[in-house]
């Protein structure tokens, strides 16, 4: 296994975890359970996002721009959407 495939195995794995502490973190009704995951959940949302980085950098993560005028309409789209279908005004993602 090469670094490149070790860190992307890192990096799926912590976004694994991520999202396991996520859905526990919306289930713990203990208070001293849920700031015991929620240290829990920090530590590895930040590993996972230094994971991220150091892929990025090294040109294993790589991402595509996307035309602005997709974006503007993927823009208005979800604009409308939010000032007609949610209540008490939605509409404020300007």
């Amino acid at each position: 296994m090469n670094d490149r495939d070790f860190l992307n195995d890192c990096l799926a794995t912590e976004k694994y975890i991520t999202n396991a502490y996520s859905i526990a973190l919306n289930e713990a009704s203990h208070e001293a359970l849920y700031q015991d995951l929620l240290s829990i959940y920090t530590e590895a949302q930040n590993e996972q996002r230094q994971l991220y980085n150091l892929m990025f950098k090294k040109g294993w993560y790589k991402l595509e721009q996307e035309d602005q005028q997709k974006l503007q309409q993927k823009h208005q789209q979800f604009y409308n959407y939010t000032t007609t279908q949610f209540p008490y005004g939605g509409g404020q993602l300007q």
